[in-house]
């Protein structure tokens, strides 16, 4: 966040304003609230398109049987690696599955609605590679709101 301070300030200084920043963001990759990237964001009144709000197709239903031989974590490059994927990644994907399942989603439908709760997000980038997919997750503001027990269970599945 400091980094993006002083680059917002030599913006303006240039008569460029900062208007948006990517930063990869998703359940499983949390960094912009934990360093106060977005509180930064929202005092400089930038908007905040993140990337990779599905951690690279984990938190979709493809994972739910393992990794698929097709998959990003079962090629030899990229920044999804097969290590990566313990027990652990799998048993929250599945859990979050559950609680997408009881909210009437798919677990990519839950992710991207979970990134959109936060008002300082403007959009996402969902990288479809298909025009099916990019419907089905466009499904996703159809149910965009959480309760404070589904937002409680996600938290609690998160830091285990």
């Amino acid at each position: 966040p400091a980094m993006m301070a002083e680059a917002c300030r030599l913006l303006r200084e240039m008569g460029t304003p900062c208007l948006i920043h990517q930063p990869r963001y998703s359940m499983f990759d949390r960094w912009v609230e934990q360093e106060g990237l977005l509180d930064l964001l929202e005092r400089e009144g930038v908007g905040c398109i993140p990337f990779s709000p599905l951690a690279q197709g984990l938190l979709t239903d493809r994972y739910l049987q393992g990794i698929p031989g097709d998959s990003r974590a079962a090629k030899p490059h990229g920044f999804l690696k097969q290590s990566d994927i313990t027990a652990a990644k799998f048993q929250q994907i599945h859990q979050l599955a559950e609680i997408a399942s009881a909210r009437g989603q798919s677990l990519a439908q839950m992710a991207l609605a979970w990134v959109l709760k936060d008002p300082r997000i403007t959009t996402v980038l969902i990288g479809a590679s298909s025009v099916a997919q990019l419907e089905q997750n466009l499904g996703c503001l159809a149910n965009r709101s959480f309760s404070a027990g589904e937002f409680d269970a996600i938290e609690k599945i998160l830091k285990d």
